[in-house]
């Protein structure tokens, strides 16, 4: 019977290890004690730092990606901008603008006035481009040299680039008149319209628009000029005269050396109608020679000192010997001579008048009046301040005279105190009886 009993007892016992598992032998299937509630409240929940960092990874993804597009879409319509703006084009208009300020200035240049001056001008700049590329989208899609610009291919809209155009000429027109001068901005502003709303689509009317095309490069100058002298004169024609005639040449030269691209975009120069390119070549030299004197004539009309007409005449020689060799043998090597030296040209030329300019006469003759105009009105003032002075000097010794000769005090006694003196003033009448 003890052997039945231990035997079911050691049976028992290995039941009861394989349900439960033995923790030494098999500790995966070991059953762990349940803990108390006291333990399990007053024990630190273990949560695991993974979804923390994998949301954080991806707010730092998100904020750098929101930074990247960001840094993206400013990057460009930054680049369509500067396109639309054709912004070395403008750089040159500011260039001319810049010199006529200075030739207009009188011995002392306002820098401040400069730099709002060519800040101007170069939003005006930028909108007539801009508005130029607005209306010439299907013909610059046509040109090769034209294809890639952000309306052509599409890469800004018309309606944005227009709403862009309109505000950067507003502003920069608004800018001339409010720290220039009225002139000015009417110089700016009439420029503009001769740019886009005339020149524009008589590119592809006549081939007239070459010659109205030199007259809007040739404002910039007298713009600048007018800012700096508030009018203008005879002097201030100098250098528009200049601008005038060079870009003739300038852009006969181009417009030989892209007849094909032009005639593609339906555009109307001389050279199609001159298949030889002499008749290019001879309007080219012709304006050459018209520049000839004006070296001269800046001498003569008190601009620059005579080193400068030396000078004026050695380039533009120079420049005509190109275009002579343009007309003697017509061909792509002659041409792009001939607008290589043009593009060396007038830089050298304005350099040139810069660094021999007079002080405009005029613009002195203006500060001396202006100056003579306040000195006098300190002078006035000074005068009637003296006269004011001398008037109450003369008040004073009226009032100190009448208080002299003033009538003689009786003294009578006044009841009850008769012994208390009044004085009493006696009136002239009674004085005199």
């Amino acid at each position: 019977m003890w052997r039945g009993g231990a035997t079911a007892a050691s049976a028992a016992r290995a039941l009861r290890s394989r349900m439960l598992g033995d923790p030494i032998h098999h500790p995966s299937t070991a059953i762990l004690p349940i803990p108390s509630a006291r333990a399990a409240c007053s024990a630190p929940s273990a949560v695991s730092p993974a979804p923390i960092v994998a949301e954080a990874a991806a707010a730092s993804v998100a904020v750098s990606s929101g930074a990247r597009s960001a840094s993206d879409v400013l990057r460009h319509y930054g680049s369509c901008y500067w396109e639309l703006s054709k912004a070395r084009l403008s750089a040159l208009v500011v260039a001319t603008s810049g010199a006529g300020y200075v030739l207009g200035s009188g011995s002392i240049v306002d820098i401040a006035g400069l730099c709002y001056t060519c800040t101007g001008t170069m939003m005006v700049a930028a909108s007539a481009n801009t508005l130029n590329q607005v209306f010439e989208i299907k013909n610059d899609a046509k040109m090769k040299r034209t294809m890639r610009r952000p309306l052509p291919s599409g890469r800004i809209s018309p309606v944005h680039a227009a709403m862009w155009a309109t505000t950067v000429g507003t502003a920069g027109t608004a800018l001339l008149a409010c720290k220039a001068n009225d002139l000015a901005a009417g110089l700016a502003a009439s420029n503009l319209i001769l740019y886009a709303f005339v020149y524009t689509p008589l590119k592809q009317i006549h081939p007239v628009n070459t010659w109205v095309g030199a007259v809007v490069g040739a404002i910039p100058p007298l713009l600048g000029w007018a800012a700096a002298a508030s009018e203008v004169s005879v002097n201030s024609m100098i250098l528009p005269a200049a601008l005038y005639f060079w870009q003739l040449p300038h852009f006969m030269a181009l417009a030989y050396l892209c007849r094909d691209d032009y005639l593609a975009g339906g555009y109307r120069m001389l050279s199609f109608a001159d298949p030889t390119g002499k008749r290019t070549a001879w309007v080219s030299l012709r304006n050459c020679l018209y520049m000839l004197p004006l070296g001269l004539f800046a001498y003569n009309w008190g601009l620059t000192s005579e080193w400068f007409s030396f000078e004026a005449s050695l380039l533009t020689t120079g420049l005509a010997i190109g275009a002579l060799s343009f007309v003697l043998a017509p061909s792509q090597k002659s041409a792009r001579r001939m607008f290589h030296g043009s593009l060396l040209y007038l830089p050298a030329l304005m350099a040139g008048l810069i660094l021999h300019r007079l002080p405009n006469d005029q613009k002195e003759h203006n500060n001396i009046h202006q100056t003579s105009e306040i000195a006098g009105v300190l002078r006035g003032a000074e005068l009637w301040d003296e006269e004011e002075r001398a008037r109450q000097k003369q008040e004073d010794l009226k009032h100190s005279r009448r208080a002299q000769s003033r009538p003689p005090v009786a003294y009578a006694s006044v009841a009850p105190f008769p012994f208390l003196p009044v004085p009493v003033y006696v009136s002239p009448e009674a004085h005199e009886l």
